[in-house]
Parts: structure tokens; C-alpha cells; sequence
């Protein structure tokens, strides 16, 4: 298949081009490396990478900023203006934007992969921005993969802390096992590689 990894200079994308380049063709891309430029935030951008890069069987997301912040530093505040914005312009609308495009754009029967995370159903303090995101995205989802055409699938995948990030990100997630960058990457290529669908796919 040809795949297209967004986010393959991450931790988790490097380790998902490690995996599924054995089998694939695999093209990359992000805001700043990558075969091709592409803004999650823009999606114009998305749309010429798409039509670039045609045909593509599967894209896999592993792209997506929010913020860490307590709740009592969350005002409200007009979207603009708001502490939620960046996870909602970037990892929310971002990732839904790249399915949006890649629903009109993959090969029949091709796949869609997104990326959420444990804090959904296990927040931590300082959680309540990348919590919310993470929700909004497994829902969107499971609705969205009763609508997709030509027999097009979706899933994400929702990781813990990984064991590699515990240096930058350990001191939020005291209490909580650790996980493979390698194992996390089983889990898109079951997204890519199986026929499940509408699912989210926990490595916890």
C-alpha cells in the first residue's frame, strides 16, 4: 500500500515508519520535515498534499499540539482568545480536517487513522484542554465511521505516556505504566492493515 504518515519525525511516527515501511511504500509529511510539507491548520494545505500524493490507500495521523494548563488558569474567553484554542485549531480540527480530505481522496477501501490518548478517560491535573480534544476525537470517530464512503475506514489509536516521552512528560503521569513507542505501533498497523473500523485502539 501507499501511506502517508503525518508526524513521522514524532516518537510515535518514527516508530510507525519503522513498522510499516517492511510491507509499504510509505511517504512522509509534516509542518517542518518530511517528503512534503503539510499544515494540519490549514486546510488548503492538506488538500494540494492530497492531490499531490494521488492515490493513497491509508493515512495515519500522529500529528497534534494541545495545551497543559491547570483549570483555574482557564478563563473564559472567546475561542480566539482561549487556552483551548490550540488544542482545539490543531490536534481536533487538524486531524479532522486530514479525514475529511482523505475520505475524498483514498483509494476504495483505504484507511484513516487518528490519534488521541489516555487523558479522555484517565485525565491527570493540568489535563482538562488535551482531555477534552482526546473525547471530542473518539467520538468523532465512531460517528463518522458509519458515514464513510467506498468502504473507507476509521479508527484512532489512544497511547499512555510512552516510556521514551517519561523524561518531558513523566511528572503528569505518576501512577501510570508506561508504553512502547514499538507497541503503539502495532496498534496503526492494525488500523492500516485490518479491516476493523469506528474503533478505538488503546495501548495501556
Amino acid at each position: 500500500m501507499k501511506v502517508l504518515i503525518i508526524g513521522a519525525s514524532g516518537t510515535i511516527g518514527a516508530a510507525v515508519k519503522e513498522h510499516l515501511s517492511e510491507r509499504h511504500d510509505i511517504i512522509t509529511a509534516g509542518t517542518q520535515s518530511g517528503d512534503i510539507k503539510l499544515d494540519i491548520t490549514d486546510p488548503a494545505s492538506i488538500k494540494r498534499a492530497f492531490e499531490e500524493l494521488s492515490p493513497l490507500d491509508a493515512v495515519v495521523m500522529t500529528l497534534g499540539k494541545a495545551t497543559f494548563a491547570p483549570f483555574s488558569e482557564l478563563e473564559p474567553a472567546k475561542l480566539g482568545e482561549s487556552k483551548h484554542l490550540l488544542g482545539i485549531e490543531n490536534k481536533l480540527m487538524g486531524q479532522i480536517n486530514v479525514a475529511q480530505v482523505a475520505r475524498d481522496h483514498l483509494t476504495d477501501g483505504g484507511s484513516i487513522t487518528l490519534t488521541t490518548g489516555i487523558l479522555n478517560e484517565h485525565p491527570v491535573p493540568g489535563s482538562v484542554s488535551p482531555s477534552m480534544v482526546n473525547g471530542a476525537l473518539d467520538a468523532f470517530v465512531k460517528a463518522a465511521a458509519m458515514e464513510m464512503p467506498r468502504g473507507i475506514r476509521i479508527n484512532s489509536v489512544s497511547p499512555s505516556v510512552l516510556r521514551q516521552s517519561l523524561g518531558k512528560y513523566g511528572p503528569f503521569f505518576r501512577g501510570f505504566k508506561p508504553v512502547e513507542a514499538a507497541d503503539v505501533a502495532l496498534a496503526y498497523s492494525r488500523s492500516v492493515e485490518s479491516l476493523v473500523t469506528g474503533q478505538v485502539l488503546k495501548v495501556w
